[in-house]
């Protein structure tokens, strides 16, 4: 069960992010380098960073010159994101090189590794609803309305880890297979991006 497998890692990233609770803060990885627990530790870590990246650039009194650095430290982490993915894609390939495929195999919509991309963003949407569930100052109807919406996502989290044991199991079984398709970001690539390039010249 490899959703029930990661949550865990991802709820610790969280809280131990939390300890301190400051986006400029160094990541220290508890998981041995080179081992899928560092790899998913290090995959939130970063989606924790980012969620608070967004927290600050929502700010209606940010200095537009921060807002800017920040927006680019935002783009940065997004293509970070891309690559962890594409890390845990790699060890799924690895993993199942060996399956016979099906020739009835068909093939999903998304990899497991970005169905573990978005099980840890709703980590992050069930750890900061749960905070605003049982938040001392807020008024009792705002406590209630996030425990409604903090039981959807619980109810979602369970749907999440079926659903992915269900894509695993079948890719394990031959009868789905997976392809990983590197994400080609032009923005970020000075050869793609018609601002960069022409800016070269």
């Amino acid at each position: 069960m490899f959703a029930e497998f990661a949550f865990p890692i991802f709820e610790r990233s969280i809280q131990e992010y939390h300890i301190k609770d400051d986006v400029y803060q160094p990541l220290v990885n508890p998981y041995e380098k080179g081992s899928i627990e560092h790899l998913l530790y290090a995959k939130n870590w970063v989606d924790t960073v980012q969620w608070h990246y967004e927290d600050i650039i929502r700010d209606p009194q940010i200095d537009p010159v921060a807002a800017l650095d920040l927006k680019r430290k935002i783009d940065a982490s997004n293509q970070v994101r891309t690559d962890m993915v594409e890390y845990i894609d790699s060890y799924f390939l690895q993993k199942y090189a060996d399956v016979q495929v099906k020739p009835s195999a068909k093939i999903n919509t998304e990899s497991p590794a970005w169905a573990i991309d978005r099980l840890s963003i709703l980590a992050l949407k069930i750890y900061h609803m749960n905070e605003e569930a049982h938040r001392a100052e807020a008024t009792p109807e705002h406590r209630a309305k996030c425990q409604e919406k903090l039981n959807v996502l619980l109810d979602q989290k369970n749907d999440m880890f079926v659903s992915i044991s269900q894509l695993i199991e079948d890719i394990e079984n031959g009868d789905k297979y997976m392809k990983v398709y590197k994400q080609m970001k032009m923005y970020n690539d000075e050869e793609l991006n018609p601002v960069l390039y022409q800016n070269k010249k």
